[in-house]
Parts: C-alpha cells; sequence; structure tokens
C-alpha cells in the first residue's frame, strides 16, 4: 500500500514539475559563459630584436602605494602557466600590507604568443645556456634570451610602472631554474634574488656547474639565490607506465641530490663568491611538475624578506 503510494505520488511530482521545467526552459535563456579574466592584469606580445621570437608579457601591479623607491618586481619564467598563481599571491600580500609590512611587487610573466602552457620547444630554445654543440640543436639561446629581459623587457616594465632597480627578482621552473642560475653565475648584477626551483642542472653533463667560479668575478653585486625541489623528483611516484625506465632516468638526472648539494656548495662559498644568503628548501610530497607551485610561494616570500 506505501509502496503504491509512493509511486503515485512520485508520478504525480514528475507530472507537476515536467511542464514547469519545460516552460523554464522555454522562457528563460541559458546562461551565457564567457571568457574569465584574472583582476589587475594585463598582457601584451612583444617582438624581440635580439632573439627574433615573440614573448607573451603579463604585469600585474599591485593597488598600494607606490614605496620611495618604486615597486619590487618580480620576472617569472613560463608566465602562461605559472603569472595567474603569482599574481594572485601578490594581490594576498598587498591585501595584508597593513598587517605584514610587506610591499606587494609587480609581477612579469614572460611567456609566449603560441598560447601554450609551456611550449617546449621555445622554452628548450631560451632557457639553456650554450654549451658545445647546443645551439645548433635547438638549444643554448639563454644569452639571447637574457639580452632581451635586459635590454628590451625590462625598459618597456620601468617606463610603464615606477620599479626599484635595486629589489627585482628572477624566478624559473625547470629549464626555467637551469636559466635563473645561469643568469646568476653569468651576470649576478641582472637581479638581486634568484630563484631556480626545480632546476635542471643535469643539462648538457652538468655544464651550468662549471659556472659557478664566475660569480667569484663580481663579487660586489651581493644577490640572494633559493633553490627547491620536490622531494618525489628523484623517484618514480606516482607509479608510471614505464616505471624501470622512468626510474633510471631519475636516477640519472639526480634532480634532488643536485639542487641540494649545489645549495650547500654556494652557502659554503657565499662569502668568496658574494652571496647575501644562500637558502635551500626539500618540498614534502611534490614531484616535478607539482612542486611548481610551492615553488612559487616560497620564492615569493623569499624574496619579500630582503
Amino acid at each position: 500500500m506505501r509502496r503504491a503510494f509512493l509511486s503515485g505520488a512520485a508520478g504525480l511530482l514528475a507530472g507537476v514539475l515536467m511542464p514547469a521545467r519545460a516552460v523554464q526552459t522555454a522562457s528563460v535563456p541559458a546562461p551565457a559563459w564567457h571568457a574569465a579574466s584574472l583582476p589587475q592584469a594585463q598582457q601584451l606580445d612583444l617582438p624581440s630584436a635580439r632573439t627574433g621570437h615573440r614573448y607573451r608579457i603579463f604585469i600585474s601591479v599591485p593597488e598600494t602605494a607606490v614605496p620611495a623607491g618604486g615597486h619590487p618586481v618580480m620576472y617569472v619564467l613560463d608566465g602562461n602557466a605559472a603569472f595567474p598563481s603569482v599574481a594572485l599571491m601578490a594581490r594576498t600580500v598587498a591585501r595584508r600590507s597593513k598587517v605584514t609590512g610587506l610591499h606587494a611587487p609587480v609581477v612579469v610573466g614572460i611567456g609566449y604568443a603560441s598560447g601554450e602552457d609551456f611550449d617546449a620547444t621555445a622554452r628548450a630554445r631560451d632557457y639553456t645556456p650554450a654549451a658545445a654543440g647546443k645551439a645548433a640543436k635547438g638549444e643554448g639561446g639563454a644569452d639571447l634570451f637574457l639580452d632581451f629581459i635586459e635590454q628590451e623587457l625590462k625598459p618597456l616594465i620601468q617606463a610603464t610602472v615606477p620599479i626599484d632597480p635595486q629589489r627585482q627578482a628572477l624566478f624559473g621552473h625547470s629549464y626555467g631554474g637551469l636559466f635563473a642560475l645561469h643568469a646568476l653565475f653569468t651576470r649576478p648584477a641582472a637581479f638581486q634574488t634568484y630563484i631556480a626551483a626545480s632546476p635542471s642542472i643535469w643539462f648538457s653533463e652538468r655544464f651550468v656547474l662549471s659556472e659557478v667560479a664566475g660569480l667569484a668575478d663580481n663579487r660586489k653585486q651581493k644577490p640572494q639565490v633559493l633553490l627547491t625541489v620536490g622531494e618525489l623528483e628523484q623517484t618514480a611516484s606516482p607509479p608510471t607506465a614505464k616505471p624501470s625506465e622512468r626510474t633510471a632516468a631519475l636516477a640519472q638526472k639526480k634532480m634532488v641530490d643536485e639542487a641540494r648539494d649545489l645549495a650547500a656548495q654556494l652557502d659554503a662559498q657565499k662569502q668568496a663568491l658574494g652571496l647575501a644568503r644562500v637558502g635551500f628548501i626539500e618540498l614534502p610530497r611534490e614531484n616535478h611538475g607539482s612542486a611548481l607551485f610551492p615553488a612559487l610561494s616560497r620564492g615569493l616570500e623569499f624574496f619579500l624578506e630582503r
């Protein structure tokens, strides 16, 4: 009896609701989706005379008052992927500036006009140093790319917003982390803070390690450097389709060991190399891909502490 009642009630309810749904569909148009926008953010495509390539540049300027010396600025590689996250982090710093006393930075994302989150071809070309034989393989363009940042991009940013030239940071992840180290070792005056997240030190038989000695020739600059790496960057976790191949590749690259060892070397020699501060963070439970985002947060914190 109860089952029959429930069945009948359900049928009656369906009969009542269905016409109403039909009427609603007919009379109310479906809501339209629109492209999302990021608050306080702008972008432009910038051609480079130095590299011959086009870059998508993103910028976020804090709404807080301009400090006496200008805004600090953080240049972030892989801008298509990384800029939205770090721009949000910087806005959070701005909202809490009266409590913390920290000045939120201008964030400049350096990406590619292809629109890809990670343009593999372009970043291999721009982020890798010119080790022997690499330029012919579509790699080794780091010096030209650094010229672009120094000679073309920075003047544009400085003409757009008041910048403190003594508070500039560079952030890069993976190949971008390799680029950050190359820039530190070869042009330490370009930035005051270098953040190398999960740096590809293994590239070209660890060529970048041969550049460390160049810092000793520029001891007056006193930059600071932070290296970060994910705890799981040297182990095949989570499981992959070809675990043995993945394990062998990770063992060869030694991402965690190389980052830790380089940080220890730089810290031990920081006076001779002219480094103000050396930091190292191993990010728990993060792999190579996931380590990007906590590294952005830790890197921003490291930069603003100075």
